[in-house]
């Protein structure tokens, strides 16, 4: 009897799914295993959020495959080390796996190749499973990655995303193989109230009632705070309980310049993919440094501690933030906003701002967070690094009526539309009636200190 394993990641789904059909094509049994790996633990990724999430996409996995005959493996530990014992308890002489971009993914996979070679076995490692378009299927003469999205674009649209396969109607597990309990959300503690549940079937019928629905308005919604017409699919993405292939095929053939638009969301995802699996260094160092001299918690500590509780005297940023620390999740344009008012308003180093998010986001992916968060600061791919982006003024623009503020600032509740966003402009009585802080910062104040310490950094 032949016996593969196949290791499971950031792919937990059973359509679509080409590391399983591989194996399945090659042996005759496998073992579905998904490794709680202590390495995560240790560099601080194991958020609350994500953990609740987590549970819920290993339950429905091991549903998925117990339908189909199988069952899920979990194992904790190193990776490496029980991925190999497994294969010498199962007889397993090949492992398949989904390939990952961050330098702890490509680390991993190297060592766990090394050692599943030296006792004769093989590491099948698959491309093109976590994102539509493989990170290095498409590059530009003289580079191994795009370092502009647009021109990126461009040759990722004409590539199209590889045929997307169906589950496998069975798949045989051998016998007298063991495992932990599958983890479940309610043991773990932490978890913000309103985090989604997680998992396939979840995710799929999302995506079919997105596909259905709310794609064909996606164009002139998506940028609407309170409308709050965007998938919700990226936590799904991120987990891999929907395919980033499959979602880019549906959305196209819905047609038109509204499932373009989401598509285009979709590729600048990709874009960030193939951005760290070439860079690996800007989880956490600048693409392109500036040279700043950014702010921290030592000289900006009451700032920063406004700008996570919501509480910054901005009722666009506070409800941003108060969204995030809510649902795990927080609406796409709210991200751009909170992360120029952190990086450029109040001139505070990028990295604190994406480690909050990666604390508490349910979605919270390391391309993705950490290169809007630089685009954001203006040390990553944006070919406007110095560009700011004013909360009343897009205030006004994506939440006119103050909706959006009333929904996660109940304290301003009832305060109409002309005051929502500035309520510092109620007369003296009037303000005193809210319970609302005064502006951490003036914006002609942050935008001058901004502008300052940019220009001293590029004048070094």
């Amino acid at each position: 009897m032949n016996v593969a394993i196949v290791l499971y990641t950031s792919d937990l789904r059973v359509h679509d799914h080409p590391p399983l059909r591989a194996a399945l094509s090659s042996v005759d049994r496998v073992v579905p295993l998904f490794v709680r790996d202590r390495g995560i633990d240790a560099a601080g990724f194991a958020a609350p959020n994500r953990l609740a999430f987590l549970a819920d996409c290993l339950a429905d996995l091991d549903r998925a495959l117990r339908d189909r005959g199988g069952r899920l493996v979990v194992r904790s530990g190193d990776v490496t080390s029980e991925v190999c014992a497994l294969a010498r308890e199962a007889a397993a002489h090949e492992v398949h796996l989904a390939a990952g971009v961050s330098a702890y993914a490509q680390a991993r996979e190297e060592h766990l190749r090394d050692a599943l070679a030296r006792e004769g076995r093989r590491l099948h490692v698959h491309e093109g499973v976590v994102t539509a378009v493989a990170p290095g299927a498409v590059v530009p003469a003289g580079s191994d990655h795009f370092a502009v999205f647009t021109p990126y674009f461009r040759r990722w649209t004409e590539l199209p995303p590889r045929a997307v396969q169906a589950a496998p109607r069975a798949v045989p597990v051998p016998d007298g193989i063991t495992s932990e309990p599958l983890p479940a959300r309610s043991a773990v503690p932490g978890v913000s109230p309103g985090v989604p549940r997680g998992g396939e079937t979840t995710g799929r019928t999302l995506l079919a009632r997105w596909a259905a629905g709310g794609l064909h308005h996606y164009l002139g919604s998506h940028d609407d705070l309170a409308a709050d017409a965007t998938s919700r699919l990226s936590p799904h993405l991120h987990f891999g309980t929907v395919s980033a292939a499959e979602t880019v095929r549906r959305a196209r053939a819905a047609d038109g310049p509204d499932a373009e638009a989401f598509v285009r969301q979709i590729c600048w995802r990709d874009f960030h993919h193939q951005v760290l699996a070439a860079r690996p260094g800007t989880a956490t160092e600048d693409y392109r440094s500036r040279g700043d001299h950014w702010r921290t918690e030592r000289d900006a500590g009451p700032e920063i501690r406004a700008w996570k509780e919501g509480r910054t005297g901005y009722p666009v940023i506070d409800a941003a933030m108060r969204q995030l620390r809510h649902e795990g999740w927080m609406h796409n344009r709210a991200r751009l906003l909170t992360a120029s008012f952190l990086t450029k308003t109040l001139y505070v180093d990028w990295r604190i701002g994406a480690r909050h998010f990666l604390d508490l986001l349910v979605d919270g992916d390391l391309a993705n967070n950490q290169l809007n968060w630089q685009w954001a600061a203006g040390t990553g791919t944006d070919t406007r690094p110095n560009r700011v982006l004013n909360p009343l003024l897009q205030a006004r623009r994506h939440d006119p009526q103050g909706a959006y503020v009333h929904r996660w600032v109940p304290e301003l509740a009832g305060l109409p539309a002309p005051y929502v966003h500035e309520p510092w402009k109620l007369p003296g009585p009037e303000r005193a009636r809210y319970d609302y802080p005064d502006p951490v910062v003036d914006l002609a104040d942050g935008l001058a200190r901004f502008r300052q310490g940019r220009d001293r950094a590029q004048d070094a």
